[in-house]
């Protein structure tokens, strides 16, 4: 995870793989890697490389099968606990 000074804010960067699995929206991170290859995540409307960096504010679009699915990051944590992993998005319609 990487971290930039913006004025008084700190942000936390995270890549997208490894946000995907820690945010257990896919299971492993090498599935995450192949979804972002084939072209199947976009990160705020652009499609993204496994090593797009995203942030808490970033709207993910993961297409599974016929329907894709939306949220919006809230949270980066380098660690998270399975019961806690859903409170690191939120699900867009």
């Amino acid at each position: 995870m990487r971290t930039s000074r913006a004025g008084f804010f700190l942000l936390k960067f995270m890549r997208l793989d490894k946000f995907l699995k820690i945010s257990r929206l896919i299971k492993r991170r090498t599935v995450a890697n192949e979804a972002c290859d084939a072209g199947r995540v976009k990160v705020n409307d652009r499609e993204a490389k496994a090593s797009t960096a995203v942030k808490a504010g970033d709207i993910l679009e993961i297409s599974f099968g016929t329907k894709p699915l939306r949220v919006k990051i809230t949270d980066v944590r380098e660690t998270v606990k399975k019961e806690e992993a859903a409170d690191m998005y939120e699900v867009l319609a």
